[in-house]
């Protein structure tokens, strides 16, 4: 099972999902979906802006378990 650790990331480092919509310019409804794990299809152009404005490798928003 794949999951979204956006969310937990996020609360460690005490970054706020609107300020990582302006960082990124991804619109706010899409980093909430990825906050809170709704997304099926994940985005590598998102997963990419995300990486890039908080300096993380995309191993730290995803992982995998069986």
């Amino acid at each position: 099972m794949i999951r979204l650790t956006v969310k937990e990331y996020l609360d460690r480092r005490g970054i706020t999902r609107y300020e990582v919509a302006k960082r990124t310019g991804i619109r706010f409804q899409i980093i909430d979906n990825y906050y809170k794990n709704k997304v099926v299809r994940y985005d590598s152009y998102v997963l990419d802006r995300i990486c890039e404005a908080l300096a993380c490798d995309v191993s730290d928003l995803i992982e995998y378990k069986k």
